[in-house]
């Protein structure tokens, strides 16, 4: 039996990589960022037929609804509007977040319309650990409950830790529903705690233009001090090859100074940036992926807006087996 399923916001693809190796075909594709969809149409053999770009509300009106019938709908929804960091900027600059931020927040929205509309038999949803803490937990809430409303069976959403899966800390959360005519409560598969070898993941030979200006090195230290003194965690993280097991969580402000995870080097020498190929292997995307026409800059952005590739996969399996069997019963 064919299991299709929908991409949204789908950035680079790492749900792409994840449901098809689960035997899913991708029906639809969608993300606003130009960059972002580039490399997906690059990677992926007759996306061009399914991919849609631009705003996602572009394609859900009720005169131009684009969205095909469909078996999963899976998105990795805009998180800044929930992170930690997301909701400290705005709330520094006045601005109002979570729901109320007009231009993120209510992206959930579309995937209500999407879901109310379609109907598809189940649901993968990720976003930042924060989400199920987001306003005193009312955002949360506000997402279980319409699901719920929409006829789906949401077992309680896991938190999930890539370390488990490649040498980065990275907390996520995965929501997944089954629709309540299938009398099935999803079953998260087990999360077996491995450790690996960092060093197998860092390039050998680096170009020097990774390696951090003495001004910017400077910069760095004196902000770690300040925010210590002031006794609070912020600051960067230094990373010593062949001591440390894991770096911190990759984000898409890597590209601005790298200070959340830096590479220690030898014989006096700063520290260094990760390079985008060290991101990728740390992201778990094959070799095979090719990233092509772009500026570090903007990989930087795409790898820490994206999903940990094993992550999506260990959900994407479970998911398609678990409703692949549903289907054969009723059938």
């Amino acid at each position: 039996m064919n299991i299709s399923f929908i991409d949204l916001f789908s950035g680079i693809g790492g749900f792409h990589q994840a449901f098809t190796a689960a035997g899913a075909e991708c029906i639809f594709a969608n993300d606003n960022d130009e960059k972002a969809a580039s490399q997906y149409l690059l990677n992926y053999k007759g996306s061009g037929e399914y991919f849609f770009p631009g705003s996602i509300s572009k394609w859900t009106t009720d005169k131009n609804f684009m969205v095909p019938k469909h078996n999963i709908l899976v998105a990795g929804f805009p998180c800044q509007p929930f992170s930690i960091a997301g909701v400290s900027k705005k709330n520094a600059l006045g601005q109002k977040h979570g729901f109320l931020d007009k231009t993120q927040g209510t992206l959930f929205f579309d995937i209500v319309k999407i879901l109310k509309k379609r109907k598809p038999d189940a649901f993968l949803l990720e976003n930042v650990k924060n989400l199920k803490y987001h306003n005193r937990g009312d955002t949360f809430l506000t997402i279980m409950e319409a699901l719920s409303g929409l006829g789906y069976i949401v077992p309680e959403p896991q938190i999930v830790d890539a370390v488990n899966f490649v040498p980065q800390h990275r907390e996520r959360i995965f929501i997944i529903g089954f629709r309540k005519k299938h009398r099935h409560v999803f079953q998260f598969p087990e999360v077996r705690k491995q450790r690996y070898d960092l060093v197998k993941f860092l390039d050998k030979d680096v170009d020097s233009k990774y390696t951090l200006t003495p001004k910017l090195w400077a910069y760095l230290q004196a902000y770690k001090a300040k925010h210590k003194a002031a006794g609070n965690g912020f600051g960067y993280g230094l990373i010593e090859p062949g001591i440390d097991t894991h770096t911190r969580t990759i984000s898409a402000r890597y590209y601005k100074d790298g200070a959340e995870a830096l590479i220690s080097q030898c014989n006096g020498a700063l520290p260094r940036r990760l390079t985008p190929t060290e991101c990728s292997r740390l992201m778990g995307f094959p070799k095979r992926y090719k990233f092509r026409g772009i500026s570090d800059t903007e990989a930087y952005k795409q790898f820490g807006n994206a999903v940990v590739v094993p992550v999506a996969s260990l959900m994407a399996q479970s998911v398609v087996e678990q409703l692949s069997l549903v289907l054969k019963k009723k059938n």
